[in-house]
């Protein structure tokens, strides 16, 4: 028996010493390749660049963290409201007959193709923009759309199960002091689940951050800073993948050193959430 343990005591250190050698060797990688572009063009002139020549080794990428950031707020303000409210109807107030149909569809949501999404973009929501507020249709409104549907089957399984996780003594114990099942579910597991609630929206912005064909196929891809939720733009990880495959010497650089924005981006805002969430549970 001693030995068994062992034995899987070794092979789940050695699964999870892969997962952080993984980690390891892609900054490694991202920063070796990165950093001597950034410090070749110039930090300030890279980062706050407002224009993306290659031809004329003009390398600014402020355009695109405008875009991502655009893309993304926009993801969170569509996705968020109504994840939330699904995975509270689901957990607190969905009947019974009706949970399993639509936790299906959700899990089904998320096992779509991102391309397949891109495809529905471009097909239903760009004429959708086009022919309602304007412009090509190709727009900041039209990823951000798309995007906070992509993200919606994460929030949602995260959310709900955090609220079905929080014990039932504490809806119980509201309900003994009068409040109604609404107060009970908004004032008492809401706040309860707020850790787990939070979570889900971390992972749910890792995903409309890092997501880049469908954005690819709806945004317009124009390296310029969007003066209108109606033009076009083009995010970090679209001007990696858009311009990978025939960049060479600096230009090759300046897309990793792309990546290298990209990955402190969401480690900065896993770093911001996490403080978030830690304050929040300590109150």
């Amino acid at each position: 028996m001693k030995t068994k343990e062992s034995l899987f005591k070794l092979i789940f250190l050695v699964c999870a010493a892969f997962s952080i050698l993984a980690v390891l060797m892609i900054c490694l990688f991202l920063f070796a390749s990165g950093i001597p572009a950034i410090h070749k063009i110039g930090a300030i002139d890279f980062l706050m660049g407002q224009k993306w020549k290659p031809g004329n080794d003009t390398f600014g990428i402020f355009p695109m963290i405008a875009g991502s950031v655009y893309v993304t707020a926009g993801a969170i303000l569509f996705g968020v409201p109504i994840g939330l409210m699904t995975a509270i109807f689901l957990s607190r107030f969905c009947p019974k007959g009706l949970h399993g149909p639509l936790k299906n569809g959700i899990d089904l949501l998320a096992g779509i193709p991102s391309v397949v999404y891109g495809f529905f973009g471009l097909m239903v929501i760009v004429p959708f923009v086009r022919n309602t507020f304007g412009g090509n249709g190709s727009s900041v409104l039209t990823a951000s759309l798309l995007l906070g549907m992509m993200i919606l089957p994460t929030i949602i399984s995260v959310s709900e199960s955090s609220l079905n996780a929080i014990p039932s003594s504490y809806y119980e114990g509201a309900r003994a002091l009068g409040a109604t099942h609404e107060g009970a579910v908004f004032k008492v597991m809401v706040p309860a689940a707020k850790p787990g609630i939070l979570a889900g929206v971390i992972l749910g912005i890792g995903r409309a951050i890092g997501e880049t064909m469908a954005v690819i196929m709806v945004a317009g891809n124009q390296a310029r800073i969007p003066d209108s939720i109606l033009k076009g733009v083009r995010t970090l990880t679209a001007n990696i993948v858009i311009e990978m495959g025939y960049a060479t010497d600096l230009h090759r650089g300046a897309l990793i050193a792309t990546g290298v924005v990209l990955f402190v981006f969401i480690i900065g805002i896993n770093m911001i959430f996490n403080v978030v969430k830690s304050h929040g549970m300590n109150t």
